[in-house]
Parts: structure tokens; C-alpha cells; sequence
């Protein structure tokens, strides 16, 4: 049963109190990336029929391939699916950034260009699970972006072939290079390349803890989103809601995985009660009721506290990934929400909107790092580059400020570099 405490401000260790329980994946993960290193497409087809029972001749989805899934997917998901694109495309062309350019009157220019990244890498989980949603929104944003190459993996089902509603989301956000390998291989294949895969400069996507350790072992070698944790929620609710809508809402995220944490924070103590009853009735009724059973009896926890203010408070000083604001007027407490992946706004926006419609990003910074990072977006497929331009005249005006600033740091060379142009 879910935990109702009161009054608890910031500790995130007791509030966001996820078990993770993972295995010591460190060696095994390492020993993968040398032998994909090391062996390239072999070690790839091994892995593959090892791990997903998928005998493999060819890595690559082919054309053919691509056609009969989107043939075997219903009409109705793939309307869909374009609804849900056409959202996401929209929110992330308004990240797109434009560089600049000063120009100064004594000659001198000084500028930014904005670049996209050339290969994108975006890993999908899939096997027994199929999660579209996760194409879409990582991909969209590297084709927004003006990325010359995405490319993504994805591992097999045990016949050798990609679930279709991965292959049909795929198709949407307009990605057609894709490859049949999942797991730390196929991280170790993206960041450096294999006689098939091409090596990429920015690797994103979810994963387990294999993925996720394999993408913190190649960072460095490549860039990377995020080092993803367990699926969090906190829903800020008074006692004008309904309490099912609520229980529901904190269920979305508990059936996630046994890891996940759902958290409700209210100014109501019998309201408190009534979510959590709500909460043990909805229960059996889930798919994954097993599942959201652990994570709610591990971590989901009920804070009462006096007031919706002091809640904004809590959630501020555990920056939660997914925060609903579950009140009459939530645009009040909008500004004052400082740290958080994404916010829900309203009675009426669960986070399963977010998840694969409004447009906003679900791809987002878990355990604590809202602090300091953002929501996958743009800005993650793109680069920045400076220039500068003097002519004969500006640097004269400074050179004499560049030598004797260079001359305070001891490089001389520094100092020479600019006044040598004006004593030969």
C-alpha cells in the first residue's frame, strides 16, 4: 500500500526513493564493447542470437521490409501516429536556432553559426516490448535539426524481424536507416562503428541498465542525451479533484517498471486517504498490475502538507521528471516551478498526453538532474561554431592589450603571436 507521510521538503533520497536494484553490469558491458570493436558485424550476429534468439544474415531493415510492416499495421494507429508526428514536429521547428553576426565599425566580425550534427544515433528498446513513441520523439527532433544521417537501432524479435509499429513510427518521423541490434552492442556499434553500422556522433535513447552503462562507458568517444533512471511523477493535487483521475495518473507512471516512484502531494489529509484507496482498487485492474504493485509499495508515497505553495516548494527541491499541477488556476504556480523534466498543467492534462501527443518531448532528465538539464530537444542534435574576423587596423588598436594580457598568464607566445605582425 502506498505510504502517506506529512511534511516532507526536499529529501529526495526519502521522498523519490527508488530501489535499483541492478546488476553489476560494469565488466560485462566493457567486455561486449571490445569484442563489437574488435569484431564488428560478428560479434553484432552473436550478441543478437545470444540475447534476442535471432539468427541474423543481414543487420540491415530493408525497403521491403519497412513496406510490409506499415502494410500490416491498422490504418487507425498509423493516423495516428502522423497526428501525434505532425505535434511533435511542430513544438521542436520552434527550437530550431539561428546563429549571428556582429560587425563591429573598426573592422572587426565577430559571429556564431549554428550546425546540426552529421550522424545521429537513436537507440529504440524493443523485443517483447514496442515503444513508437520513443521513435518519434527521438528522432523528430534530429530530422528537425537538419541532421545529414539518423540512424536506428533497434533489436529483433526471436524471427529476425522488427516489431511493425516500430518500423511504422519510424516511417513518420521520416528515419530509413535502420538496423536489427538492441542491447550494449548495439550502443558499442554506433560510437564506433562496424563493417555495417556506420559510427555516429551523438548517441540518444532509452534503454536497461546494459544500455545505459554502455552509453556511459563510450561517452567521450560520442556524445549522449542522458543517462536515463527509473520513471518518476509527482502529482501536486487539491481536494477539488476526483480521486480516481489522480490514482490513475500516479498509476501511468508505477507500471512503468518495479523501479519507478509515483508521489502525490496534497494540502488534504482525507483526500490523501481517498487517492490511496483509489489507488489499491485500480490496481488489479492493470496489465502490469504486478509491476505497479512493487513500485507502489516500494516507492509511490502520498506527502500531506499545508499548502499547494508548500508543495511547489517540495517539488522544486526534488525536481521530479514529470510534475502535473492538479489545481483550478495552475498557471499560478507555473513561474514558480523551477525544476522540473515537464510540466502538466490542469485537471485535465494526465502525462500520457505528453507521453505521445501534445508534442512536448518525453524524453527527460530523471533522478534529480532537472536541476541542470532539459528535456531531450533540438539544441541535442545541433552544434555551435565561432569566428572571428580583425583586419590590419583593429588588431593594431588592441595588440598592445593582447600582449600584455598574454604577458600576465607567462605564455609569450601568446604575446608574440599578435605584436610580431607589427614590428617586422
Amino acid at each position: 500500500m502506498i505510504k502517506i507521510i506529512k511534511d516532507k521538503l526536499d529529501n529526495r533520497e526519502e521522498i523519490f526513493s527508488a530501489v535499483n536494484e541492478k546488476p553489476n553490469v560494469s565488466e560485462i558491458v566493457s567486455d561486449i564493447i571490445k569484442n563489437v570493436k574488435t569484431n564488428g558485424d560478428e560479434a553484432l550476429k552473436f550478441y543478437t542470437e545470444k540475447f534476442d534468439k535471432a539468427k541474423l544474415n543481414d543487420l540491415k531493415v530493408s525497403k521491403e521490409e519497412i513496406r510490409e510492416a506499415i502494410n500490416l499495421v491498422e490504418p487507425k494507429f498509423i493516423e495516428i501516429l502522423s497526428k501525434a508526428g505532425k505535434n511533435i514536429r511542430e513544438f521542436h521547428e520552434k527550437q530550431k536556432r539561428l546563429g549571428f553576426e556582429i560587425n563591429k565599425p573598426q573592422g572587426i566580425i565577430v559571429g556564431q553559426k549554428v550546425i546540426a550534427i552529421e550522424r545521429a544515433g537513436i537507440y529504440v528498446p524493443g523485443g517483447t516490448a514496442a515503444y513508437p513513441s520513443t521513435v518519434l520523439m527521438d528522432a523528430i527532433p534530429a530530422v528537425v535539426a537538419g541532421c545529414e544521417r539518423v540512424v536506428m537501432v533497434t533489436p529483433p524479435n526471436a524471427d529476425g524481424k522488427i516489431n511493425p509499429v516500430i518500423l511504422a513510427a519510424a516511417s513518420v518521423a521520416g528515419v530509413t536507416e535502420i538496423y536489427k541490434v538492441g542491447g550494449a552492442q548495439a550502443i558499442a556499434a554506433l560510437a564506433y562503428g562496424t563493417q555495417t553500422i556506420p559510427k555516429v556522433d551523438k548517441i540518444v535513447g532509452p534503454g536497461n541498465a546494459f544500455v545505459a552503462e554502455a552509453k556511459r562507458q563510450v561517452f567521450g568517444e560520442v556524445s549522449i542525451d542522458m543517462i536515463a533512471g527509473p520513471s518518476e511523477i509527482m502529482v501536486i493535487a487539491d481536494d477539488t479533484n476526483n480521486a480516481k483521475y489522480i490514482a490513475a495518473d500516479l498509476l501511468s507512471q508505477a507500471e512503468h517498471d518495479k523501479n519507478a516512484s509515483a508521489v502525490l502531494v496534497t494540502d488534504n489529509e482525507d483526500f490523501a486517504k481517498e487517492v490511496s484507496i483509489e489507488i489499491e482498487r485500480q490496481i488489479p485492474l492493470l496489465e502490469r498490475s504486478e509491476i505497479a504493485r512493487a513500485s507502489i509499495d516500494a516507492n509511490g508515497k502520498i506527502i500531506i502538507t499545508d499548502s499547494i505553495e508548500k508543495a511547489v516548494e517540495i517539488a522544486n527541491g526534488i525536481a521530479p521528471e514529470h510534475l502535473e499541477i492538479c489545481v483550478d488556476e495552475p498557471f499560478k504556480y507555473l513561474d514558480k516551478i523551477k525544476h522540473a523534466g515537464s510540466v502538466f498543467l490542469g485537471k485535465y492534462c494526465p502525462e500520457a498526453i505528453g507521453d505521445y501527443y501534445a508534442g512536448t518531448n518525453h524524453t527527460l532528465p530523471t533522478s534529480g538532474t532537472a536541476r541542470f538539464s532539459s528535456p531531450l530537444s533540438v539544441d541535442d542534435f545541433i552544434k555551435k561554431t565561432q569566428y572571428i574576423y580583425y583586419d590590419k587596423k583593429a588588431l593594431s588598436e588592441v595588440c598592445d592589450d593582447v600582449e600584455y594580457f598574454a604577458n600576465k598568464e607567462g605564455l609569450t607566445a601568446h604575446a608574440k603571436s599578435a605584436v610580431i605582425r607589427f614590428k617586422e
